[in-house]
C-alpha cells in the first residue's frame, strides 16, 4: 500500500540505506527548471532523488519539515516519517515545502498530517524580501488583499515578488497563504471540536463557502468528513479554549527557555507554573491567555483562550517566535561547535534556543526600564507600571494561574504620567516617545518591517542606542545574527585560554549567521549574569556575575 494511503499496512518492511548527512542537504539540490513528472505546467527545483529516498526509507526524523514526498500513484504528499509503507522510488517526487507540493496539485496525507510538521525556517535570511513577505502573510496580509498590494507594501514589483517566492519556496504567495490556511484548518478539525464555521474563521478564510470550496477541491470531500470522531458541536462560547500541538526539531532545551521566561516574567502578566509558561494576551483587542508546556513527539502543547478566533493565526505566529520553534538546532550547533571557544558550551546545552519576544512594544518597554530582560528579574518599576496602567483581565480569564492584568497598550502610555509608578524622568520620556511613535502609526514592530528600517526607527527613541536596537532585533525580529557588543567582552574573557584577544573578532565573524545563538550560549555560561543586562543598559549598577569569573566590564 503506497505512502499516504489511510488504512494501516499489515506489514511494514524497513529498508536499510547508508545514512544521509544533514550537512550535505544543500548539495543534493540539482539545478532548477526540472519539469515536474506529474504536471507539465509547473516548474520545481528537484532534489537528489536517491539521497531523499534514503531519508524517507529510513523514516529519518531529522528531515521532517525539510522535504515533502509526492506519491504520483495516489496524488498525496507526505512527511518523511509517514508510517505507511515506502512507495517505489520511481513513483515519488520531492518538494521543499508543503506549498510547493500543493502547487503541484498533491493533497495532504491524512495519516502523517503535514500540518503538524515542524516549520522549516533555516533558509530565512537568504532573501529578506521573502522573509518579510512571509511575516505579512502569517499576519493575514493576503486574507483580504492582492499580491499587488503585498508587493507594494514590500517595495517591489508583483512580478519580482512571484519570482522570489518561486526561487526560495517553489510556490506563489497565494499558494503559500492558502496552504497555511488549509493546514491550520486541518489541524483544528483533527485536534478540536470547533464547528466548521468556527474552523473557517480561525484559519483565516474569508467565508465558509470559500473554506468548503478549497477543501472540496483539495481533498475531494467536504471538510467535515476529515473529522474521524463526530460528536455534536455547538456554538463557540464567548471565551474559547483551543489546545494545539506545536512541533519543533529535537533536541530542544526546554529547561533553558523556561529558566529565561521564569526569571524575567512580568508580575501578574506572565508566570511559570511548574513546567508550564502562562501569560495574559491582548491581540488586536482579543483578550485571553496562553498556557504552554512540553508534550510528546517533539512538540509543545499550547492552550489558547481567545474570544476572537480570527486572532488565532497571529497568536500561533507569536508562540513560534517566543519559543523559537523554527530553529534547526543540528546545523547551528554543528557550525558553532567548530570553534574551540564555543564547543564545550554547545555540548553542555544541546538544543539551546533564543527566546523571542511576545510583543515588541512590551519588550522594548521592559528594556527601557532596565529590568526584566537581563541579570535583574522584573522588579518594582514594571510591576508598578502594570498595576497603574494595565487593565484588569476579564472574569473569564482572571485568576487563571494567578494572571490578573494585561500589559498597558501604547495608546495608554503615550499620554500617561509615567513618573507616577516611580519611573525616572529620562526613562519615562523614552517610554512615552516610543508609545507615541507606535500609537501614531510609525510602529517599528509591525509585521513585514525591514530590519534596517526598524532599527533606524528604534534609534530615534531616547535611551535606545545601536546596541539596544540590536538586542531588541534579536528577540523581536528573530534576527539570528544579532550580537550585542557586551557579549563580545565576555567572549574575550572566555577566549583568553584559547586565542589572543586580537583574534576574537575573526572568531566572532566565523559564527555567522548564528551569532545570536552564540550570544545565548555565553549568557547561559554566565548563568544569566549581568552581562546580558548591561548589553542593553551599560549604565546600570554592576554586580558580581553568577559564576566565579571576573566581570569583563570591570577589567
Amino acid at each position: 500500500m503506497p505512502l499516504g494511503s489511510e488504512p494501516e499496512p499489515r506489514h511494514t518492511k524497513t529498508l536499510h540505506w547508508p545514512a544521509i548527512s544533514l550537512a550535505n542537504l544543500d548539495r543534493v539540490r540539482k539545478q532548477r527548471d526540472e519539469r515536474c513528472i506529474s504536471c507539465n505546467n509547473c516548474s520545481i527545483m528537484d532534489l537528489d532523488h536517491a539521497a531523499c529516498y534514503r531519508a524517507i526509507a529510513t523514516r529519518d526524523v531529522r528531515f521532517d519539515g525539510r522535504l515533502f514526498i509526492g506519491v504520483q500513484t495516489t496524488g498525496i504528499y507526505c512527511r518523511p516519517i509517514c508510517p505507511a509503507r515506502t512507495p517505489k522510488i520511481d513513483n515519488v517526487i520531492f518538494f521543499r515545502s508543503a506549498a510547493e507540493a500543493q502547487e503541484a496539485k498533491f493533497r495532504p496525507c491524512l495519516r502523517c498530517r503535514p500540518e503538524t510538521a515542524p516549520d522549516f525556517g533555516a533558509w530565512r535570511g537568504t532573501a529578506n524580501t521573502v522573509s518579510r513577505a512571509l511575516s505579512l502573510i502569517e499576519a493575514g496580509a493576503l486574507d483580504s488583499a492582492s499580491i499587488g498590494d503585498l508587493a507594494n507594501r514590500l517595495g517591489v514589483g508583483e512580478r519580482q515578488l512571484r519570482r522570489l517566492f518561486d526561487k526560495h519556496l517553489g510556490a506563489s504567495p497565494i499558494t503559500v497563504a492558502q496552504t497555511r490556511r488549509v493546514l491550520l484548518a486541518k489541524q483544528l478539525i483533527h485536534d478540536t471540536q470547533l464547528s466548521m464555521t468556527d474552523v473557517a474563521l480561525a484559519a483565516g478564510f474569508g467565508s465558509v463557502r470559500q473554506f468548503n470550496e478549497v477543501f472540496q477541491r483539495l481533498y475531494g470531500r467536504p471538510p467535515s468528513s476529515l473529522r474521524r470522531a463526530k460528536p455534536p458541536v455547538s456554538a463557540v462560547p464567548a471565551a474559547t479554549e483551543i489546545t494545539l500541538r506545536l512541533s519543533y526539531r529535537p533536541p530542544y532545551d526546554w529547561d533553558g527557555i523556561l529558566h529565561y521566561l521564569k526569571t524575567f516574567a512580568i508580575p501578574e502578566v506572565e508566570l511559570v507554573d511548574g513546567l508550564a509558561y502562562c501569560r495574559s494576551i491582548d491581540v488586536d483587542g482579543a483578550v485571553g491567555y496562553i498556557d504552554v508546556r512540553p508534550s510528546s513527539e517533539h512538540s509543545l502543547e499550547a492552550v489558547v483562550q481567545t474570544p476572537r478566533l480570527a486572532a488565532l493565526p497571529a497568536i500561533l505566529m507569536r508562540l513560534r517566535r517566543v519559543f523559537d520553534l523554527s530553529a534547526d538546532p543540528e546545523p547551528i550547533s554543528r557550525h558553532l561547535a567548530q570553534d574551540p571557544l564555543l564547543a564545550p558550551l554547545v555540548a553542555a546545552r544541546p538544543g539551546l534556543r533564543v527566546p523571542g519576544a511576545w510583543d515588541g512594544f512590551e519588550f522594548a518597554v521592559r528594556i527601557l526600564l532596565g529590568e526584566g530582560n537581563g541579570a535583574y528579574p522584573a522588579g518594582t518599576s514594571i510591576r508598578n507600571l502594570v498595576n497603574t496602567y494595565g487593565n484588569s483581565l476579564p472574569v473569564t480569564v482572571s485568576g487563571r494561574n494567578g494572571l490578573k492584568r494585561i500589559f498597558p497598550r501604547p495608546a495608554v502610555l503615550a499620554t500617561a504620567d509615567l513618573t507616577l509608578p516611580g519611573i525616572s524622568s529620562a526613562r519615562a520620556s523614552a517610554i512615552a516617545a516610543l508609545a507615541q511613535m507606535v500609537s501614531r502609526g510609525r510602529d517599528p514592530f509591525r509585521a513585514g518591517q525591514s530590519l534596517d528600517d526598524a532599527i533606524a526607527q528604534l534609534k530615534e527613541v531616547p535611551e535606545i542606542d545601536d546596541a539596544t536596537a540590536q538586542y531588541i532585533a534579536m528577540r523581536q525580529f528573530r534576527e539570528p545574527d544579532a550580537f550585542p557588543p557586551a557579549v563580545e567582552e565576555f567572549a574575550q574573557l572566555c577566549g583568553r585560554e584559547h586565542a589572543p584577544i586580537r583574534h576574537l573578532s575573526t572568531c566572532i565573524e566565523s559564527w555567522r549567521p548564528w551569532r545570536a545563538y552564540a550570544a545565548q550560549y555565553f549568557w547561559h555560561a554566565q548563568n544569566v549574569s549581568d552581562v546580558e543586562q548591561r548589553a542593553v543598559d551599560p549604565g546600570l549598577p554592576r554586580r558580581p556575575p553568577c559564576l566565579p569569573v571576573n566581570d569583563p566590564l570591570q577589567a
